[in-house]
């Protein structure tokens, strides 16, 4: 029997058990979208490729499958490019499938013509320009496997037009994978022997996880090693929701905006047990000043996170969750607990730095956006999915809701993309129909995506939109505040649209709150509508996010208020 590209593209996608992905179609691969008029995978149709992307990259996070988008050739790839850098800085596995113009055509500036596999190559994991249509089934085959293998990331196919239209007979498509073979199992034993030496020593440990244990599906692991240990632990913005915020060996987000007490025991621990982190600038601040008196224990599966910039004492090049389950191992079996009295001091100590400077705010007669989250998360009793856009809305909610749950709180890490959020959240209510999912959104950065309004209400995607309107760009207007004597250059967005009129004419629900008094009750409307929902918040123009950490100052040294 013969297929065509389309075709083989599609049954390589069901032997990755494929049951949805995110797309925008176009000239490029109308053969493809025809084939899939035939095919039960679900295509959610989005409004802009970005918003593919981000969709794809947010259904990814929440079901731990890789996600999928499917967009043209030309400006429609180009338009996915943020959303895969997005998606590579935060180690996040989805396929991206392009169209591309005929083969014979590429090289001569035809109509809609890009290279794409060029433009990707510094942010992809790995990417194809299909060329021989005996090739497609196991190129797509591999792209999974790359995908999702060692660090996750994201893999671009770029398909040229004839190759889906073309005809290859079914015994000659090839599915054996064609890659390395770099599945040698590293043992582990010597280095987590070294580490439970390491661990046995030290008077004032501290454990840090990030994004890699969420990665690596480790938080049982991660929770059963601290309460073990009975040692504290703080979690990057990654990492949130690994170890539960309402234990109490939780210290709250580290760095930039991180808590005090999380700060002063990076800083004067002497073990840092760091656990799938890569050390982000955000994070340590000035590099000589973290973490000084401590010997460092990291673990990593990306060999090159390892040493890059924080000096480790001793490594493990492996995934969180192996090392994790053997030390653990070794702990129980040898009844080893750390001595009453040598972490006596620590704990206590870590619990004068929580009660002189704790994570709060303070109430006027104008809705601060810290209420707002607080609020929201005892509404939710913390079990929403909680999704980000980027700048001071993400770091009121990485503070003030706290995360209990793996894969609750979804986010732009690394590269920051404002407009990240709510077609994330779209892909996370797609992937979990049973949960509550809430985009907590900047009055500017909503503004990036806000044509998925349509896409969310055409699914009817109950997705919810908690925006803190503040009338600015606001954490750029907080740095012109703090270094550039307030001369609040093009960060002052007053003209905007009236969201609850917007949110109405596409069909969603638009609700509003100016005053304190209204805002628990426009959150329980907002959340009890099976619909999807703009929340409208009026906030405090000039409230900041505190405490802070000045760029290259020491994270010890932090401006706790204003």
């Amino acid at each position: 029997m013969k297929l065509t590209g389309a075709q083989v593209l599609f049954e390589a996608l069901q032997k990755e058990n494929v049951d949805t992905i995110f797309g925008f179609p176009g000239g490029a691969v109308l053969d493809i979208f025809d084939e899939l008029y035939r095919r039960k995978i679900r295509n959610i149709l989005v409004r802009h490729e970005q918003g593919a992307i981000h969709a794809a990259d947010g259904y990814a996070r929440v079901s731990g499958k890789v996600g999928v988008c499917l967009v043209t050739s030309g400006p429609g790839a180009t338009n996915t490019v943020t959303g895969i850098a997005n998606a590579f800085m935060d180690s996040i596995p989805v396929v991206v499938l392009t169209g591309q113009v005929a083969t014979s055509l590429i090289g001569g500036d035809a109509f809609q013509e890009v290279d794409i596999t060029g433009i990707t190559r510094p942010c992809t994991k790995h990417n194809f320009l299909v060329r021989r249509i005996d090739d497609l089934g196991r190129i797509v085959r591999e792209a999974f496997h790359i995908a999702r293998s060692g660090r996750p990331g994201p893999v671009l196919i770029d398909i040229p037009k004839d190759i889906t239209k073309s005809l290859i007979e079914d015994n000659d498509i090839s599915w054996t994978l064609s890659l390395p073979n770099n599945n040698k199992k590293v043992s582990i034993e010597d280095a987590c022997a070294k580490a439970l030496d390491m661990i046995r020593q030290a008077e004032r440990p501290l454990v840090i996880s990030g994004g890699g244990v969420l990665l690596g599906r480790a938080w049982d692991e991660l929770r059963t090693f601290v309460k073990l240990l009975n040692v504290p632990i703080t979690s990057t913005l990654m990492g949130l929701g690994a170890f539960p915020a309402s234990d109490p060996h939780w210290l709250g987000m580290p760095g930039m905006h991180g808590t005090y007490y999380a700060n002063m025991a990076i800083s004067n621990c002497d073990l840092l047990i760091a656990l799938g982190v890569r050390f982000d600038d955000r994070v340590t601040s000035k590099l000589d000043a973290f973490a000084p008196h401590a010997k460092v224990l990291h673990v990593d599966i990306d060999p090159a996170s390892i040493d890059k910039f924080v000096k480790t004492n001793l490594s493990i090049a492996s995934d969180c969750k192996p090392v994790l389950q053997l030390l653990n191992k070794w702990i129980s079996d040898k009844s080893f607990t750390m001595p009453e009295k040598q972490t006596k001091a620590w704990l206590e100590q870590i619990q004068k730095w929580k009660e002189f400077a704790p994570l709060t705010y303070c109430q006027s007669d104008k809705i601060k956006p810290q209420y707002v989250v607080e609020t929201l998360y005892r509404l939710t009793e913390g079990k929403a999915i909680i999704s980000t856009e980027v700048g001071q809305n993400q770091m009121w909610a990485a503070q003030f809701y706290h995360f209990d749950y793996p894969n609750s709180f979804i986010t732009s890490g690394g590269l920051g993309t404002m407009g990240y959020g709510f077609p994330a959240a779209i892909g996370a209510q797609v992937a979990r129909p049973d949960k509550v999912v809430v985009d907590i959104a900047g009055d500017g950065s909503i503004q990036m995506n806000i044509q998925e309004l349509a896409t969310a209400v055409n699914y009817d995607l109950p997705v919810k939109i908690v925006i803190l309107n503040n009338g600015f760009l606001g954490m750029v207007r907080q740095w012109q505040e703090l270094f550039y004597g307030k001369r609040y250059s093009h960060s002052n967005i007053n003209n905007v649209p009236d969201f609850v009129k917007l949110a109405e004419a596409y069909g969603a629900v638009g609700l509003r709150a100016t005053r304190p008094e209204e805002v628990e009750a426009t959150l329980r409307k907002g959340l009890d509508v099976a619909k999807t929902v703009i929340m409208d918040f009026h906030v405090e123009p000039e409230e900041g996010v505190y405490p802070m950490v000045s760029p290259g100052a020491a994270i010890s040294d932090m401006v706790l208020r204003k």
